[in-house]
């Protein structure tokens, strides 16, 4: 029902906006903004996201503070949005139909640079066993 309700608000927005002679919108016709408004807002509690510093290896801000507030708000948008975009209708839709293979007329290929693979190792400050070793701040 929610999803008619979007639908019926997107077709109503898409009439009613200026077009130029090649049908494209003049100004923008929704916002990502306003289709979240729509969405509950999920809860991240304070032990997930010291959690989610952990496993990335960074320093959390320490909780209580403004900028944990912040970022832990940042967060559940962020979640907001990727549960948004996991309700998007994929039926019908094939993996690689984007318009530059619809459009392109020859395929670009990325300029070669010489080293590539495991020969970019040669260049790292420092490596063990086949890997790169980055300095970390963080105390275990």
């Amino acid at each position: 029902m929610l999803a008619l309700r979007r639908l019926a608000r997107l077709k109503s927005t898409l009439a009613a906006a200026a077009v130029d002679e090649c049908g494209v919108p003049l100004r923008p016709t929704w916002s990502v903004n306003e289709l979240l408004s729509s969405y509950p807002k999920p809860t991240i509690s304070d032990d997930a996201l010291v959690r989610l510093h952990q496993l990335s290896a960074l320093i959390p801000p320490k909780e209580g503070s403004p900028e944990f507030r912040k970022l832990k708000a940042e967060m559940e948008d962020l979640v907001k949005l990727v549960e948004a975009v996991k309700l998007v209708n994929t039926d019908g839709v094939q993996v690689g139909q984007g318009l530059e293979t619809k459009f392109s007329t020859t395929a670009t290929a990325l300029p070669e640079t010489g080293a590539s693979g495991r020969s970019l190792m040669e260049h790292a400050a420092r490596t063990k066993d086949g890997f790169y070793v980055v300095e970390s701040d963080r105390q275990r």
